[in-house]
């Protein structure tokens, strides 16, 4: 049949790059290695975890690959399927959906969170699995792993082409019967009971009189069962809210968090100071018993921690996928210090203090003293979880963040891969604008990195009304800078910045870093902090603002028309400050659809660099200080109503984005899978294991991964799916009287 359309598969030739971290490694003492090496066997345990809370099927995808490639390495597998009949093509079609699992932990992709299917045709894989020697050592288990995620490994129906709640998706965060309706009350249920949603899943079910039974299962190595008195037994309960039963539970992905713990414990005898022992005591204490209370005693420790030599952190952290926004996704990364990028980033925070001011909001609306984050410039040893991000900002706790401050890292060697583009690659941009890209990407990106990271996520109050009920700002003399007026709106008790904006909280954050580095990057102290002067300066801002415009306009890729929805909070960002430079006029920027030279849509974005000062700063200064007001004050519906407006994608010309988006994904490159080295304990010396930059050097880096218990934990991953499996069968699919 015909091959499934080009935006559900991952393709033949895509980009494959290795993780380099060997310098990096080479300079840690055989204690800090010893101290990676547990700390990444617990990130790659956890990072299993986010099978479960990807799909119904992809811990039986899992479990069916890593079998195979247990029994059979990627070549060995080849002759036999290429005996069966594949082609050359179907077979490295295979290879790199079984890679594309194995990065995204999962078969949604981590970036965009559409399906990917394989790009061969189902009854071909049938027999290359069917055949195959793990199917021969063990045919009953092969032949039932592949009936049950068979068929939704290919399946493209509307509803399971992007992760998304009730009719708008799939989720494993909330059993399928949930509606956002459900998650709402749910929310407002873990609020009134100052319960954390980080490390939860939801799951409905109807009792005999027809009325819903919430269960809220938190992640935790412990079951209800267990006796041994702490601060989440007297949770662990029924509760009735609004009308509503809820049941508090935990023990969920017990047996995969059971693994974390051991190599915490291993990793804590390795530990460099008493904070990185206490803080990794937290974290044992909050996978064991369930407590995002001691995930944060954790994190207070590690953000003490300043600058170690060893970087990680572990647990339930982004939220980005949960489609109502607030549980955590499980990853884990261990990294070291790459000492050259961290001292510009030094010499940024020290210019912190004046480089805030020149922000375009009253010194009401910044923070009473800049908590200088602690952030370094890192090479990545292990990233666990669905993808590798160029740069993080935790910890997420809000309260954490306002008062103990925070870390920011760039993951150096990890933008070195992403951003290594080859010319011929280079869409959208006008032909004399390719060099000048390729030659300051890089540079342009670190000084955006530094500053959104620091100044962008570092800045900004909120003004907040405590239980007590005293103000954080004075009433009387702070102005509203858009209305004149006194101010009218702010946080109460107990409220966050995620729990008001909710669904765009972390969008709307993300584009006031990005906006703040944009604006800052025209200050010529910053350039000069990256090494900058000159014309070499005016090309680093011209290419940070090109590569911004780009970038919105790449976005659309991750816009779902039919639910008029966004599917990537960084992407939307972008399209929305694409959008105000545009508004600015003057001919700024413009986006013009053209022809190619294959003869098919194409479009050119072309940046007026003379007019970057004059026409870009001040439209993006009124919008910076609007985007803040609104934060500062919780108006959420401003807020709302600014955002949403920017974000709408239309078909209204001159640009008609509608269109603009069918040309973004006839013409994006895919993103590239990155293979990650293991590391292995050899005596009490830890070896580096590195593999090539190849999707079959991907999988073998997986099957090598737990070389002492892989059937172990295949066998847990199914077990842990199937015992939730029914809340994921439709009414109709459920055989009556089963549970």
């Amino acid at each position: 049949g015909p091959m499934a359309d080009a935006q559900y598969i991952l393709p033949n030739d895509i980009g494959v790059s290795s993780l380099d971290c060997r310098e990096a490694f080479r300079l840690l003492s055989p204690t800090e290695r010893l101290y990676a090496h547990h700390l990444s066997r617990a990130a790659w345990y956890g990072g299993l975890a986010v099978l479960l809370q990807t799909s119904p099927e992809a811990p039986y995808i899992y479990a069916l690959l890593s079998r195979l490639f247990r029994a059979q390495d990627p070549d060995q597998l080849r002759q036999h399927a290429l005996a069966e009949g594949l082609t050359e093509e179907e077979y490295q079609a295979f290879l790199v959906y079984a890679a594309g699992i194995y990065s995204n932990m999962g078969n949604y992709k981590s970036f965009g969170d559409t399906k990917f299917v394989p790009n061969l045709p189902k009854e071909k894989l049938e027999r290359v699995i069917l055949g195959s020697k793990a199917a021969q050592q063990n045919p009953a288990e092969v032949r039932s792993l592949w009936q049950t995620c068979g068929e939704l490994m290919f399946s493209l129906e509307p509803r399971l082409r992007h992760l998304g709640l009730g009719k708008e998706g799939i989720t494993t965060y909330f059993s399928g019967d949930c509606t956002m309706e459900d998650a709402k009350l749910a929310q407002d249920f873990l609020d009134s009971q100052n319960l954390s949603a980080y490390n939860t899943r939801l799951f409905k079910d109807v009792d005999q009189d027809g009325k819903p039974r919430y269960e809220v299962r938190l992640a935790s190595v412990l079951g209800t069962e267990s006796a041994l008195h702490s601060e989440m037994t007297s949770r662990l309960k029924s509760y009735e809210f609004r009308g509503n039963h809820f049941q508090v539970t935990r023990g969920d992905y017990a047996p995969i968090l059971q693994k974390v713990v051991e190599h915490l414990e291993k990793a804590k005898a390795y530990a460099a100071n008493s904070r990185q022992e206490q803080m990794l005591a937290q974290y044992i204490e909050s996978f064991t018993q369930g407590s995002i209370e001691a995930h944060k005693r954790g994190s207070r420790f590690w953000i003490q921690d300043k600058g170690p030599i060893v970087e990680s952190y572990i647990g339930f952290i982004e939220s980005y996928r949960d489609p109502f926004g607030s549980r955590g996704e499980f990853e884990g990364f261990v990294a070291m210090v790459n000492k050259a990028m961290s001292a510009k980033f030094e010499c940024l925070v020290a210019s912190a203090e004046q480089l805030l001011k020149e922000l375009p909001w009253p010194p009401a609306f910044e923070k009473d003293k800049f908590l200088s984050p602690d952030f370094t410039s890192l090479d990545v040893l292990t990233f666990s979880g669905s993808g590798i991000p160029a740069g993080i900002n935790i910890p997420n706790y809000d309260d954490l963040r306002q008062t103990e401050g925070f870390k920011n890292v760039s993951l150096g060697n990890v933008l070195a891969v992403a951003y290594a583009t080859q010319r011929e690659k280079l869409t959208f941009l006008e032909e004399d604008d390719k060099d000048l890209y390729i030659r300051w990407k890089g540079p342009s990106f670190d000084v955006q990195v530094g500053l959104h990271e620091l100044l962008g996520h570092g800045s900004g109050k909120l003004f907040v009304q405590d239980e007590k009920g005293a103000f954080n700002f004075d009433q009387e003399t702070v102005i509203n800078p858009e209305t004149g007026e006194q101010i009218q709106s702010w946080y109460r008790s107990g409220e966050t910045w995620d729990s008001k904006f909710s669904t765009i909280a972390s969008s709307y954050e993300e584009c006031r870093a990005e906006s703040v580095g944009l604006y800052l990057c025209l200050n010529p102290q910053v350039l000069e902090i990256f090494g900058f002067e000159g014309a070499d300066a005016e090309d680093v801002i011209y290419v940070n603002w090109l590569n911004m415009v780009r970038a919105g306009l790449l976005a659309l890729e991750f816009y779902t028309p039919e639910v008029s929805s966004w599917r990537q909070a960084h992407m939307q960002a972008r399209f929305v400050i694409l959008r105000v430079l545009l508004e600015a006029g003057e001919g700024l920027v413009t986006v013009t659809p053209t022809t190619g030279t294959d003869g098919r849509p194409d479009a050119r974005v072309h940046l007026d660099r003379n007019k970057i000062r004059s026409v870009g700063k001040p439209a993006l200064e009124r919008f910076l200080r609007r985007l803040q007001v609104l934060k500062s004050t919780g108006d959420v519906a401003g807020g709302r109503a600014l955002y949403e407006g920017y974000a709408e994608v239309t078909d209204a010309p001159p640009e008609c984005f509608l269109t603009l988006r069918d040309t973004v994904l006839l013409r994006k490159e895919s993103r590239k899978l990155i293979v990650q080295p293991n590391t292995r304990l050899e005596g009490s010396e830890v070896q580096l294991l590195e593999y090539e930059a190849s999707a079959a050097g991907l999988i073998q880096s997986f099957s090598e991964r737990f070389p002492e218990d892989g059937p172990e934990l295949e066998e847990i991953l199914t077990q842990l799916a199937t015992a939730d499996a029914r809340f994921w069968k439709c009414p109709s699919e459920a055989p009556s009287g089963q549970a």
